[in-house]
């Protein structure tokens, strides 16, 4: 799916052939979900939908109702709840341009940003001098890696209203950026190796009073000392840091794109979702079901950084025990182990902040060196987002993906498999992230089938109950990050699966009190963006 350019997608929609389907008002004004009775592809509009709707005032009185109920639960957080009032009021009252901008916000709080640009769009189209409708869609296409496209929102912004400093602020971060992106892709930089950096040149002060590693090598009794020293609110020894995330980018360097694990009849392994920086949380996990080891093998999958701001202390504990224990500790990509998210999430800002630009380099390289997917008994293919847009493709082409990049803007296995999600209609549909692809339960049962596989197991959405069964029990999304981002009030939840039957068992659990650091404290330092601040407001 191409969504380098708004003006398609919603056009799309009007066609009904876009995410949203047909629609009952103004010749495609973004609205509907997509009924039970469309095709899976969609299907043309009728004449009858293309006449211009005009609401009656009792409609209008409704539809400023749905929107305040929709204002509400944005408010306390309830996004997707917040969506279906603002799309009840849309259809309501088509010609609302505030509505539509409103709804991108919320889109934009859930990643959504594929649905985000068609609604940003809908509301300039609305009213072309509406300045949020700019920074919602400049912020989509930020998101996206778009700085083009971003940049000429932000200016559109600034002409509109040349006095307002918000806007100029904004086109001046954006056009730094895109200079910055410029320059590096002229000296190479996506491919060139990180800073070397030399850890045994640097000493240990006699004041640092954190752990040490014995003869350069993790032990337990590091690791243990290691979770008690975040927990106090310490750091850890830069020289440390430096040899573990050295070392263990080397042991993710030997490793396959697609990792094979076998679990023998009597014992186990625990599969974990997204963590987002939540150290506390993580913690929690370990006093639940126990630390890794080898009698209890672990596989995160993927989104260890970002938007929580104790991604230092979350990715060097599963880093330190990926290092001691390599082959039972494992390890997944996810969409936000990449260089734009980092920007934008905070983890960037964090490293820089804690230890130095070197280090952000030195993790850059490591993250593009973790493995994209694992099978588990060569039945349960646990990958960080989704399937393909192809049936074509099969494990066979997972196992050959050179992953040591960015992931590609193109729609390929490497870019849909961090960033697909399913959905419970058949077939394949675009995104309402804007990357990747939404696929349907024939989709999901065709790849299982054909790959001789039984379950499919993604994380990359937050779930009220940490975990969601979809296609008929044949996908499962695990979410291991509660009360994400100190707001969305969900539990989280991990997989535990015996070697024997290997069925799925799921324990729940709540958040945990962490210090007062607030959520993607550290975004915007060290050189990268602090998303939300580019909305503009609700």
């Amino acid at each position: 799916v191409d969504w380098a350019g708004a003006s398609r997608e919603a056009q799309a929609v009007r066609e009904g052939t876009g995410e949203r389907g047909p629609v009952r008002h103004r010749k495609g004004r973004a609205g509907d979900k997509m009924k039970d009775s469309d095709s899976a592809s969609g299907a043309s509009t009728n004449s009858e939908e293309e006449v211009k709707f005009v609401p009656t005032p009792e409609q209008v009185a409704e539809s400023d109702s749905f929107k305040a109920q929709a204002n509400k639960k944005f408010q306390e957080n309830h996004h997707n709840e917040a969506i279906d009032l603002y799309t009840k009021a849309i259809e309501l009252n088509p010609s609302n341009h505030i509505l539509f901008a409103n709804r991108a916000f919320a889109h934009i709080k859930l990643e959504n940003y594929g649905s985000a640009l068609i609604d940003a769009t809908d509301s300039i189209e609305l009213a072309p001098s509406y300045i949020k409708g700019y920074f919602r869609r400049g912020t989509a296409y930020l998101a996206l890696g778009k700085l083009k496209q971003a940049k000429q929102d932000f200016k559109e912004a600034v002409k509109i209203e040349p006095k307002n400093t918000d806007a100029r602020k904004k086109l001046d971060e954006v056009t730094k950026a895109l200079r910055q992106e410029r320059f590096s892709e002229a000296i190479g930089t996506d491919h060139a190796p990180p800073v070397t950096v030399d850890p045994a040149t640097m000493e240990v002060e006699s004041a640092y009073d954190g752990p040490h590693l014995e003869d350069g090598k993790v032990t337990v009794k590091f690791m243990e000392q290691l979770i008690e020293h975040y927990k106090a609110e310490k750091k850890l020894h830069k020289k440390y840091a430096f040899m573990i995330l050295s070392q263990v980018r080397d042991i993710l360097r030997a490793e396959a794109s697609l990792v094979s694990v076998d679990v023998p009849n009597g014992e186990h392994i625990t599969v974990c979702g997204d963590v987002h920086g939540q150290f506390y949380d993580l913690c929690n996990i370990f006093q639940i079901n126990g630390v890794p080891s080898t009698q209890n093998p672990y596989l995160f999958n993927g989104d260890f950084v970002d938007r929580g701001s104790f991604g230092i202390e979350t990715i060097f504990t599963l880093f330190g025990y990926k290092a001691l224990y390599p082959q039972h500790m494992h390890l997944n990509r996810g969409n936000h182990e990449t260089v734009n998210m980092n920007k934008m999430y905070g983890f960037e800002g964090e490293v820089v902040h804690k230890y130095s630009r070197d280090m952000m380099d030195l993790f850059t390289d490591a993250f593009r060196w973790l493995p994209l997917s694992h099978t588990i008994n060569n039945k349960v293919l646990v990958l960080h987002g989704g399937l393909f847009s192809k049936d074509e493709t099969n494990l066979s082409d997972l196992r050959k993906i050179d992953r040591h990049c960015e992931p590609p803007d193109d729609s390929c296995p490497m870019t849909e498999l961090l960033w697909s999600d399913p959905i419970n209609i058949p077939g394949r549909q675009p995104s309402k992230r804007g990357v990747g692809v939404a696929f349907g339960p024939d989709v999901a049962e065709r790849f299982l089938k054909s790959n001789n596989l039984e379950l499919l197991v993604r994380s990359h959405e937050c779930k009220d109950e940490g975990y969601e069964i979809d296609h008929d029990g044949k996908t499962i999304t695990v979410f291991s990050a509660p009360n994400y981002c100190d707001q969305m009030g969900n539990k989280g939840a991990f997989i535990r699966f015996e070697g024997g039957d290997m069925k799925p068992k799921f324990t729940q659990f709540d958040a945990v009190p962490h210090p007062n650091s607030r959520p993607m404290q550290y975004a915007g330092m060290g050189g990268g963006f602090n998303l939300m601040q580019f909305l503009g407001g609700n």
